[in-house]
C-alpha cells in the first residue's frame, strides 16, 4: 500500500492547474464517489478529486446519471472533502441543475459553500456559455465538459463517440472557445477521437482533460471504481484495469461466508477474553438466578 503522504501534499490551485497548459505538467484527475476512495486517491497523489454524477450509477445502481440530485451529489461531495482534506475536489452539477442562470448559481454555491467544493463543472459548450459566465462572474470557478455529455446522451441516440465528422469536431471546436471565452479554467472532453482532441487542445489556452479522449490533452481523467475494478457492470472502452478489487472482495467475502459455517471464525484471536474470577463469580450468579 503506498505510504500516507498526505502531511506532506499541498493542495492544488486554479493557478497551477491553469498553467500546466505552458507548464507541461500532466494532471491527473479521478472521479471519486466517497471518503474511503478519496483518501486512497489523496494518498495516491491524485492531483483533482472530482465528485462526478456518475455515481448515481457506481454508487447507487442507476442505469445513468440522470437519476443524480444535488442533495446525493452534495452529501457525496462533503464525504470527498473528508476523505481528501488536501486535494483539490471538483463538483460535478448533476442534470438539470444548472438550467437557468439563477439556478446554477444556487446549486453551484451549495457546493462551494456546503461541502467546501474547490470548482464546479456543469456541461455544455456554446449553448450553456451564458451559464457558465455568470458563474465566473460570480467569483466560482467554473470548468466545463464537452463531447459525449451524459446529460444530453438521449439526443445522440446513446453513448456515441463524438466529433468523428469535420462538421462535427468544429462544433466540438466552436465549444471549446466558447467554454475558455466564458472564462474557465478548464475543459473536459469525453469520447473524442484522440487527433481531433489533440489538435483542439492545442488550440486552446485553457487545459483540458480526456476521458477517452486520447493522450493529446492536458490531463487524463478516470473513474476510481473504473480504474480499480470496483464497477464491473460494464467496462468503457477508455478505461484501463489498474487492480480488479472486485475479485479480491469476494474471495474475502466467500472466505469469510466459509469460516462462519464450519465454525473456524471467530477464533480466540478474535474473540475477547474475561477475567476468570469474574467469569466464575458470572456463572455463580447465573446458577442462582436458575434455581428461583
Amino acid at each position: 500500500m503506498p505510504k500516507d503522504n498526505g502531511s506532506e501534499k499541498k493542495k492544488r490551485t486554479i493557478t497551477e492547474i491553469r498553467d500546466s497548459k505552458h507548464t507541461g505538467e500532466k494532471m491527473v484527475y479521478s472521479s471519486v464517489p466517497d471518503y474511503t476512495s478519496a483518501r486512497w486517491a489523496e494518498m495516491a497523489g491524485v492531483d483533482v478529486c472530482v465528485v462526478g454524477d456518475s455515481l448515481a450509477m457506481v454508487a447507487h445502481g442507476h442505469a445513468s446519471t440522470i437519476p443524480a440530485t444535488m442533495d446525493m451529489m452534495v452529501m457525496h461531495a462533503q464525504a470527498v472533502r473528508r476523505g481528501a482534506p488536501k486535494t483539490f475536489v471538483l463538483g460535478c452539477m448533476p442534470y438539470q441543475s444548472y438550467n437557468t442562470v439563477d439556478r446554477a448559481l444556487t446549486n453551484a454555491t451549495r457546493f462551494m459553500q456546503d461541502a467546501d467544493c474547490d470548482a464546479v463543472k456543469p456541461q455544455g459548450g456554446k449553448s450553456q456559455a451564458h451559464i457558465l459566465q455568470a458563474l465566473v462572474d460570480a467569483g466560482i470557478p467554473t470548468a466545463s465538459h464537452i463531447g459525449l455529455t451524459p446529460h444530453t446522451v438521449a439526443m445522440f441516440g446513446g453513448f456515441k463517440i463524438q466529433g468523428r465528422t469535420a462538421e462535427a469536431a468544429m462544433k466540438i471546436l466552436e465549444d471549446a472557445f466558447a467554454i475558455q471565452d466564458a472564462g474557465c479554467f478548464m475543459l473536459e472532453f469525453e469520447a473524442v477521437p484522440a487527433p481531433i482532441a489533440k489538435v483542439i487542445s492545442e488550440q486552446l489556452e485553457i487545459p483540458t482533460i480526456g476521458i477517452g479522449a486520447g493522450a493529446g490533452t492536458d490531463g487524463q481523467i478516470l473513474l476510481s471504481y473504473d480504474l480499480l475494478g470496483v464497477f464491473t457492470d460494464f467496462k468503457p472502452k477508455f478505461t484501463k484495469r489498474y487492480a480488479n478489487l472486485t475479485e479480491v472482495a469476494v474471495k474475502g467475502l466467500s472466505d469469510y461466508v466459509r469460516e462462519v459455517k464450519e465454525g473456524s471464525f471467530p477464533d480466540d484471536d478474535h474473540s475477547y477474553g474475561v477475567n476468570e474470577a469474574e467469569y466464575e463469580k458470572f456463572l455463580a450468579l447465573v446458577e442462582k438466578r436458575q434455581q428461583h
